[in-house]
């Protein structure tokens, strides 16, 4: 028997199960290097993310009045910065902000005087290179560098291994030598997915053997481990074989060739592991990519859906925005003054669909793609369902801009809110450490690598109050939505002191793994049900459940209370009427006294 249990009693059942956080790799920056053949195939690191909503109708704005920016080049007197992005409607703010390629007049750019020229760069590796010329320029005595870059914009969840790289070899100039995150741009909701068969959303054990392309630790590859791990999925990270019961892969040069190679059915023979001197041909059926691959999967073929995107892991992809000391340390004012450019080109975007319409065609100006034009950078910014070419419903696109509020959230700058940026940056990295430990040893602590001073002054320089909201959604909202859709069911080893909801000491590490998980994941509504093995009467195994159940619910809450609202929770106790095992064994009951955590979402 088991019961949904409304707020009132703090209980809750005990969360067991070998397998760890809702895993999602995600790693968004470099090219996936081949892992020695022979690999194990595993089930990815368990990953959880936050949930987020969009500012109420009524909460104050922190626009002024909006201004149109200006076609001309608009503070050319001024040192040029040169920031590269990859073509992402998250950073739709940014656009705004400077007016065009290179900041123009009337811009909130050169308003604050920063003469900011903006470039499409899709390639991580070449985005490092040029932030090394710029430090290398500096080294050399140059106080303003022709060469390089000052600023890069990457996916926040494949962070990790940027700096895994980029830090160590900025450090051979003298240990002043650093790239930092400075602040945010926006967020991917939804544009960035993993597109698989319809039976894979319906029943996730399908795609055991699937063959996906993708930007191999990418961020977009991060979805896919991240649901993996959510529903017990085991990944196969060795490009040269395949696994029959995991997900398999097909590294692609980038998001788009990944597309290509779905559309184009790219098909391989590879040995198949477990069976000596046997090969299986297998063909492409699943896509990880962004908008526009999302866009081309669908209309060049058809026949994937998403299966999991940043609409529900809401809190894994911040565009974060990276610098390089001793540049900034030496001129503040012109961090501080792009930083407040940008977060009040976010404010006007979401206060007026004139700002909107002038950053769509600010954005086909930088990202210059083929076919694309301004109603294509609308169309995909707000995202849309439509049939694909062979008649499903699919759903494409979906970015968010974000002001100094968001900031605010993102990084934790308020008490009650979690660093989210930490979480999305270390579970991720400890995904793709654990999936390539060769080739990331390694990774540096997220306060290494997070400068919060810049905005910390954008935020002391404002005179009004600067609302801070952290979107989370709630488990009503999804209800109301009509239909449920399930994302993650994975089952949590938290350890209790015997016949007790109090935690020992050995859970804590495992809670902080859980929250993490789901900080990321805050698309999605949360359930906690409890399970007991049969020792001990019905009656006392039930209440035991659910005291263990709602102690990992206010745990949460006590960590991050504006993080884990109680309308995201749904509390479930089942006693000992659900086992997963025997319980005539010690292992046995173990495996049954649980806590399963169940992601859903609309």
């Amino acid at each position: 028997m088991s019961y949904k249990l409304n707020r009132g009693p703090k209980l809750i059942a005990a969360l067991i199960s070998a397998l760890g956080l809702f895993g999602g790799l995600r790693y968004a920056v470099t090219h996936g290097l081949l892992t020695a053949p022979g690999q194990e195939s595993s089930v990815p690191v368990r990953a959880s993310l936050p949930e987020l909503r969009e500012p109420a109708d009524g909460e104050p704005s922190l626009a002024r009045p909006i201004r149109l920016p200006g076609s001309q080049l608009g503070c050319a007197d001024k040192p040029e910065l040169r920031a590269l992005v990859w073509a992402w409607n998250a950073q739709l703010g940014w656009m705004f902000a400077n007016g065009g390629p290179q900041a123009t007049t009337d811009s909130l750019m050169c308003e604050r005087g920063v003469n900011l020229k903006l470039s499409r760069q899709d390639d991580a590796e070449q985005m490092k290179a040029e932030l090394l010329k710029l430090a290398t320029g500096l080294k050399n005595g140059e106080s303003e560098p022709k060469e390089g870059a000052h600023f890069v914009a990457i996916m926040g969840d494949g962070a990790a291994q940027f700096f895994a790289s980029l830090n160590p070899t900025l450090r051979r100039l003298g240990p002043e030598y650093r790239a930092t995150v400075v602040a945010s741009a926006g967020y991917s909701r939804g544009e960035d997915k993993f597109m698989g068969l319809p039976a894979w959303k319906k029943d996730p054990e399908q795609a055991r053997g699937a063959y996906i392309a993708g930007y191999l630790k990418d961020g977009d590859w991060n979805i896919a481990l991240k649901w993996a791990g959510d529903n017990g999925i085991c990944n196969n990270p060795d490009e040269k074989s395949y696994d029959p019961h995991c997900l398999n892969w097909a590294g692609a040069k980038d998001y788009l060739d990944a597309a290509q190679k779905y559309v184009a059915h790219y098909c391989v023979d590879l040995p198949i592991k477990g069976k000596p001197a046997q090969n299986g041909h297998v063909c492409v059926n699943g896509v990880v990519t962004w908008t526009p691959g999302d866009v081309v999967v669908a209309e060049k073929r058809g026949g994937l859906v998403s299966i999991a995107s940043t609409k529900e892991y809401a809190s894994q992809m911040p565009n974060v925005v990276i610098g390089i000391e001793p540049y900034m340390k030496r001129h503040p004012e012109l961090v501080q003054g792009m930083i407040s450019a940008v977060l009040a080109g976010g404010r006007a975007v979401k206060d007026s669909p004139r700002a909107l319409e002038r950053a769509a065609e600010v954005s086909d100006q930088v990202y210059a793609e083929k076919e694309t034009g301004k109603a294509y950078w609308l169309k995909y910014y707000a995202g849309t369902v439509q049939r694909d070419a062979q008649g499903l419903s699919v759903e494409l696109g979906g970015s968010k801009v974000n002001d100094l509020g968001d900031n605010i959230a993102l990084f934790g700058l308020r008490s009650g809110y979690a660093n989210a940026f930490e979480a999305t940056y270390t579970t991720f990295g400890n995904i793709v450490h654990d999936q390539y430990p060769q080739d990331v040893p390694s990774f540096p602590a997220a306060k290494e690598v997070l400068d919060t001073s810049y905005l910390e002054r954008v935020l002391a320089a404002e005179r009004a109050p600067v609302p801070a909201v952290v979107e989370t959604a709630t488990y009503s909202s999804i209800e109301l939505a009509g239909s449920k859709t399930e994302i993650g069911h994975r089952s949590w080893q938290i350890q209790f002191d015997t016949g007790k909801a109090s935690f020992r000491p050995e859970a804590n590490a495992v809670l902080d793994e859980l929250m993490r998980g789901l900080i990321v994941a805050a698309g999605t509504a949360i359930e906690i049900h409890g399970h007991t093995d049969n020792q001990g009467a019905p009656e006392a195994n039930q209440a035991l459940s659910e005291k263990r159940a709602f102690a990992v619910e206010n745990w949460l809450k006590e960590h991050a209370a504006q993080n884990f609202p109680d309308a995201r929770f749904r509390v479930f106790a089942h006693g000992a009427s659900e086992p997963v095992q025997a319980n005539d064994t010690e292992l046995g009951r173990a495996h049954n006294r649980r806590v399963e955590i169940v992601l859903l979402s609309r």
